[in-house]
């Protein structure tokens, strides 16, 4: 076994351990959230159970779709099957989306009919178990998305954040309105909570979009990509560069000057050598090179930038 390929076996297997997490996590707290919105009425917490059951169907989603971003790359998709992560956070956007609306809409209702909550211990019990497990559960994610960078395991990192401040205010809710007599408390909560999964939703979708739309990796990332390169003193040019991020694989592809008096085999060895450098620097980089003689340009407009960088960190080092 190759060692990309094996780096990225790894990384699968952390992911689908990360997925399997979420699901079990999600139907741990639903049951013991459905026993509390039951014995309190709470708007809070009836929002906090609607969460928490989009929760485990959005963690399905994620597992399945981890499960099918590490399938091999086939005759059908010969880029592999990275963007199943990005469908996948997408369709936990839309899930935090509509659980949003519902909550709302139910804490509008609750105002004008100025229901009551009751048996608020219940509701704090859980509550503080939900955050208890809710923390460990994040703590783990986060250590998966710093080792593969997985964007579906990234949404549901972000949503398990938003149930730490969910699971917060209804506690805060349930207090206020029972013990302290503030009449309305829970709605006017609950309503927040709905208008805080609404903005995470927005933030969500952004990377997953970025990925289906094919978004160049950030300049700091491109930079450093570049200055790997530079370090083989044959190179006297790049241009055209192009990256794209696909799930936990990343593609690069760029055209780069050589003497023009080199043979095709000492070109095909400059090339390897390059390769090789940029893959230990990042792993699961898929690497294409394009050898032209110095001073060709395919696309004028394309290679100022990345040549003039390159020119400059050759004379750094």
């Amino acid at each position: 076994m190759s060692d990309v390929h094996a780096r990225h076996q790894a990384h699968a297997d952390l992911t689908r351990r990360a997925a399997l997490a979420s699901v079990s996590m999600a139907t741990f707290l639903l049951l013991l959230k459905g026993y509390a919105a039951w014995r309190t009425g709470s708007i809070a917490m009836l929002g906090s159970l609607a969460d928490t059951g989009l929760d485990l169907i959005a963690s399905l989603i994620t597992l399945y779709g981890v499960r099918l971003a590490a399938t091999p790359a086939d005759r059908d998709h010969r880029f592999g099957h990275g963007k199943a992560e990005a469908l996948a956070a997408l369709f936990q956007v839309g899930i935090i989306t509509f659980s949003a609306v519902g909550i709302g809409w139910r804490a509008v209702d609750r105002l004008v009919h100025g229901e009551v909550t009751a048996h608020a211990e219940y509701g704090i019990a859980v509550s503080i178990l939900a955050i208890a497990a809710t923390l460990l559960l994040v703590a783990y994610q986060r250590r998966v998305i710093a080792s593969t960078g997985s964007v579906a395991i990234e949404t549901d990192y972000v949503h398990y954040q938003s149930d730490l401040l969910l699971n917060g205010s209804v506690i805060v809710a349930l207090v206020a309105e029972q013990y302290l007599g503030l009449t309305g408390a829970d709605p006017v909560f609950g309503f927040a909570i709905a208008l805080w999964l609404a903005w995470g939703a927005w933030k969500a979708s952004s990377r997953a979009i970025d990925q289906l739309m094919d978004k160049e990796w950030p300049e700091e990332k491109r930079r450093r990509f570049i200055e790997v390169a530079a370090r083989h003193p044959e190179l006297k040019g790049l241009h055209d560069l192009r990256t794209r991020s696909s799930g936990m694989h990343d593609f690069v592809q760029f055209h780069v000057w050589v003497d023009p008096n080199m043979t095709v085999a000492e070109v095909h060895k400059v090339m390897d050598e390059v390769e090789h450098k940029l893959e230990a620097e990042f792993p699961g980089c898929e690497v294409l090179i394009h050898p032209d003689p110095e001073g060709h340009v395919d696309h004028p407009g394309n290679a100022l930038v990345e040549t003039d960088l390159l020119s400059q960190v050759q004379e750094e080092t």
